[in-house]
């Protein structure tokens, strides 16, 4: 298969590089990222700003692939590749993998996400994939995971895909297990860091604690939290279909 792996943290994270490794053994392999960190971009896209693109020197040495660095976010890396780079359309995006959980809500702020939103968007089954932050299990040991299971995955459904998956801090029973669950709710805790500087400019940083407001079974936390790799399927439609009916049905 031919595969454009992207990710929100940049060309040169370990993440992005373990799912090259690992998929590269038996699939074509293009990279398509954002040339550093972007974080929280969910699905921003750059409009009437040139980007730079440059060549991943290293990552085509390295591993004999095309690898591209993306002066914007990374729905813009995943779109400039598919819409004015590629020769032959991926059968395959996948972003990640992300250094850090993208659970419940925060799938709304994810730049992991949004990547993978704009395959499935070109009707690409797409795959957002992320890992813990404190997790036992390795970046490279995750990749072996997915790129073990990626064949069957795409076997067993006619439709494009798009899944959002989280490996958790250890797993269950020593062992991976993949669970469906639904999106949890998620928010923070003193979500917003004051700081008054020396020359009276008033500064705001996004941090704070996790609250969870719905971590039941079988929300995408719970999985997680009880040691499984949690997958939620995804879909781009935000209507309101039973709002909708109502409103039909006046």
């Amino acid at each position: 298969m031919r595969i454009l792996i992207s990710n929100d943290d940049g060309i040169e994270a370990r993440g992005l590089e373990a799912l090259v490794k690992a998929l590269t053994k038996e699939h074509t392999v293009i990279v398509s990222a954002p040339a550093r960190q972007q974080s929280g971009m969910a699905h921003a896209l750059n409009v009437g700003r040139p980007m730079e693109l440059l060549k991943g020197e290293r990552l085509c040495r390295q591993y004999g692939i095309e690898a591209w660095a993306v002066d914007g976010t990374p729905t813009d890396s995943v779109k400039l590749y598919l819409e004015a780079i590629a020769e032959e359309k991926p059968d395959v995006v996948i972003s990640g993998i992300n250094h850090g959980a993208n659970l419940a809500t925060d799938i709304l702020y994810s730049g992991t996400v949004g990547a993978a939103m704009e395959g499935i968007l070109h009707d690409i089954s797409s795959f957002a994939i992320s890992l813990d932050m404190d997790s036992t299990i390795s970046y490279e040991e995750a990749a072996e995971i997915f790129a073990a299971h990626l064949d069957r995955i795409l076997a067993e459904e006619k439709q494009p895909l798009f899944w959002n998956i989280n490996f958790p801090r250890a797993f269950q029973g020593g062992r991976p297990q993949f669970v469906f669950g639904r999106q949890g709710k998620r928010d923070y805790h003193n979500a917003f860091q004051r700081e008054l500087r020396e020359d009276g400019r008033v500064f705001y940083t996004v941090a704070g604690e996790i609250f969870d407001t719905d971590k039941s079974k079988p929300t995408d936390i719970y999985a997680v939290e009880a040691g499984y790799i949690a997958v939620t399927p995804l879909m781009v439609d935000l209507t309101d279909y039973m709002e909708l009916e109502k409103k039909l049905n006046r």
